[in-house]
């Protein structure tokens, strides 16, 4: 697979001298630099945000309320800085006491003064023209120590010196030509740097894996489809392991008291489930690793045998749930297979509590109450030569988009895409290393009279009730940030707008139209008392396709720009 056009524009750019990565973060000494250590990680300053979703449990959550429902509506840009790049832009803005660090499409990593928006090195992966990569997204870097680390599309682990963007040491943890790539960005805990493969639709077999973040050398690798002889190889006919899929496109979230971390899996390779009978652990599951050892202490399935492209990949939110008179340590997962999913963690395992669907879902006909193992309608399971329609789409109720929890407000919040359905035929497939291994034919459409398809649903996870929603004519792909605030964050639709709601009531209170469609991970920052809202706009993957979809089933013709902006908000007055 040859690059894209904005990997190539980038490497022109770059090759003319036009941008060049600088040494130095700016005027600062190198020793300003504050390292990032278990001890910050786990209990990050409420300024700062040191990754992916903000905290370890994966709320996206920040006790900042100097922006507030009542005066959100003064917000507005303060900077913007261009990324050069177009394509979809997923990162979330990380950012440790004024320097930001933001990916880009095409492995780009641009460290920035969060407080001016002023350039102070930018770092661009080389990658080969041949890389094979079925998205060219990236949604961002993890810190640890004095480094800044970035996953590849070419299946590396990169560590750059977080003050010159100096590479430190490069770490090849699987083989691109055979399909291995990765998207997700890394998480760091107790000196460990983990990431997690895609390559899903490509007969890769998924695992996570564990580096030393001073040295790239491997402490652990564990794979989530099992080879003979481990746990769950049984569910998987003959050989079909070796190519069972069961990527880990997302950052996993972590417990330091129980020392596990937990990651979301997806899909099995090929799509149809007749084509591998059995239940095919661990793909779509949630599942739970000893951060020193790797070993897998706990999973759950959400959905067996799968065969609508339902990833399971978002991971499960960590919150204390009170329910029934106890409270206890919970996982909570909005499925791409349109169910909610309330799990609890312990030790040495993860047990099913509840589910219930949150969009139309018209696959499975009943839940075990035990164990949480769904029943399907056969006649909405597609196989090979068999095409079946069901709901929601094969992009699922919610994709990767994150959600996010309050726990001034007690609530979790899920971007969602709603009447949306399709089918899928299978097709016998042979698998080719690095070629598609999916072996169906798609189609998605919009409900009949449906009037809306995206939502930004809010629920009470103690009563399984869902509180408020709010409703979107376009689809919805808009990550989500929520604050002390009384705030919650979204972009996500076809009108380029980044939007404010009030937590409680789902209220709009403010909006700020944007260069492109906003599907980046939002987050929040605080320098010199000023706090700031922070977001990279920049369509494209995967909704934009949902974009085309819509487009062909209802004659519409809605056009949403590309091109990467990071864009940071704060009060004027």
């Amino acid at each position: 697979m040859k690059l894209d056009r904005y990997s190539i524009a980038i490497r022109l750019i770059l090759l003319a001298g036009l941008i060049a990565p600088r040494a130095g973060i700016a005027q600062q000494s190198p020793g300003s630099y504050r390292p990032v250590t278990d001890e910050r990680l786990k209990a990050p300053e409420p300024e700062n945000w040191l990754f992916y979703r903000g905290t370890y449990d994966g709320w996206g959550y920040s006790p900042l309320e100097q922006i507030n429902s009542e005066n959100v509506q003064f917000l507005a840009p303060v900077w913007a800085f261009s990324t050069g790049v177009n394509g979809g832009h997923e990162a979330v803005p990380i950012v440790n006491d004024g320097v930001m660090f933001v990916t880009t499409p095409g492995n780009q990593v641009i460290a920035i003064d969060a407080r001016s928006g002023d350039l102070m090195w930018l770092y661009l992966h080389e990658l080969a023209e041949d890389v094979i990569a079925y998205h060219y997204t990236n949604r961002g870097v993890a810190l640890y120590g004095d480094k800044v680390f970035m996953a590849t599309l070419d299946a590396k682990v990169v560590a750059l010196d977080a003050t010159t963007g100096e590479v430190v040491w490069d770490t090849s943890v699987a083989d691109n030509t055979a399909g291995y790539y990765m998207t997700l960005a890394p998480l760091t805990a107790r000196g460990k740097v983990m990431v997690g493969v895609s390559g899903g639709e490509l007969g890769i077999r998924g695992f996570v894996v564990a580096l030393d973040t001073e040295t790239g050398e491997e402490v652990w690798r564990t794979h989530t489809v099992p080879a003979p002889g481990e746990p769950g190889n049984e569910t998987w006919p003959g050989d079909s392991w070796r190519t069972g899929g069961a990527a880990v496109w997302l950052t996993g979230h972590y417990d330091p008291d129980l020392g596990l971390t937990y990651w979301g899996t997806g899909n099995p390779g090929p799509w149809m489930g007749d084509a591998r009978p059995g239940d095919n652990l661990y793909t779509n599951s949630g599942i739970a690793l000893d951060v020193e050892t790797g070993e897998l202490v706990g999973h759950h399935q959400y959905h067996w045998n799968g065969s609508w492209d339902w990833d399971e990949v978002s991971t499960p939110l960590l919150i204390d749930i009170e329910r029934e008179g106890r409270t206890f340590p919970a996982l909570v997962h909005p499925g791409r297979n349109g169910y909610l999913w309330l799990l609890e963690r312990s030790p040495d395992a993860i047990s099913f509590v509840d589910a219930w669907p949150y969009v139309r879902q018209d696959v499975f006909t009943s839940i075990d109450p035990e164990s949480g193992r769904p029943s399907y309608d056969e006649q909405k399971k597609p196989g090979i030569g068999f095409r079946a329609p069901f709901c929601p789409s094969l992009w699922g109720g919610k994709d990767w988009p994150p959600a996010a929890y309050n726990p001034g407000t007690k609530l979790l919040y899920i971007p969602v895409n709603e009447n949306l359905c399709g089918s899928i035929l299978g097709r016998e497939i042979e698998y080719e290393p690095g070629r598609s291994f999916t072996g169906a034919e798609t189609q998605m459409t919009v409900w009949p009279g449906a009037d809306h398809i995206g939502e930004l649903q809010a629920w009470n996870m103690s009563t399984g009730e869902e509180v408020w929603t709010q409703e979107f004519e376009s689809h919805n792909w808009g990550p989500l940030l929520t604050t002390a605030g009384n705030l919650v964050f979204m972009g996500g639709t076809t009108d380029r707008n980044f939007r404010a709601f009030d937590a409680r009531t789902g209220d709009p209170l403010w909006e700020h139209r944007t260069n492109s469609g906003v599907i980046g991970v939002p987050s929040t920052y605080m320098i010199d008392g000023i706090q700031y809202i922070a977001v990279q706009s920049g369509w494209g993957v995967d909704a934009a396709s949902m974009t085309g979809r819509i487009n062909r089933d209802r004659g519409t013709e809605t056009f949403v720009p590309e091109g990467g902006v990071i864009w940071v908000f704060a009060l004027q007055r």
